[in-house]
């Protein structure tokens, strides 16, 4: 397992791949929830005992989340975020402890996940968050699927002209009353 203190409160890595693993994450970072990221056909393909982690998280009172979203699809990303924002922003909001975001390598998707939490939430645009986490934590997270997605919860009115036909550098930061519209939509995915 690797991973990387992001912020006070929010830790991006890899998949815990043993229930020593979660007790590890317990005892030496103080995670109170785990947010998995990774498809069914991602924890087969590695032969991670997922119930074994899942009841490891239970007995140690860690929150087991998953949001899954496809390994290298920008488009499955771009869809996910979202619903995987909003559990992050819950958990960091509950103040129990660390979130721990994983999806295979800790590479792509979780730290897609704390950029676009540190861009929405956090009063960040896209390149500050992007910059601030890839710093600490070498890696390529798709910075168009955090734009689209960003474009799809700030789009307010239906003649809006396409995502895919905007300049590149669009939505890579939004304004005060975009935001609070972002935040808004994002938390009610709660309990979904």
């Amino acid at each position: 397992m690797n991973y990387t203190l992001i912020t006070d409160n929010l830790i991006v890595g890899s998949q815990p791949q043993k229930p020593q693993d979660i007790d590890h994450l317990k005892q030496e970072e103080n995670v109170a929830y785990v947010l998995n990221l990774q498809q069914d056909k991602d924890v087969e393909y590695w032969g991670i005992d997922l119930q074994s982690i899942i009841k490891t998280c239970q007995e140690l009172g860690i929150r087991h989340m998953r949001r899954p979203a496809r390994d290298f699809d920008p488009d499955s990303l771009r869809r996910e975020l979202p619903k995987a924002v909003s559990s992050l922003e819950w958990a960091i909001s509950e103040g129990k402890g660390k979130v721990y975001v994983h999806c295979t390598a800790g590479l792509g998707r979780a730290p897609a996940v704390g950029i676009a939490y540190m861009f929405w939430f956090c009063g960040m645009n896209l390149n500050t968050a992007y910059d601030a986490l890839t710093s600490k934590r070498p890696c390529g997270p798709n910075k168009r699927a955090i734009r689209g997605a960003t474009y799809d919860l700030a789009k307010n009115d239906p003649w809006k002209e396409p995502f895919e036909s905007l300049p590149e550098h669009a939505f890579e930061d939004v304004a005060d009353w975009e935001r609070k519209l972002i935040q808004d939509r994002v938390r009610s995915f709660r309990g979904t």
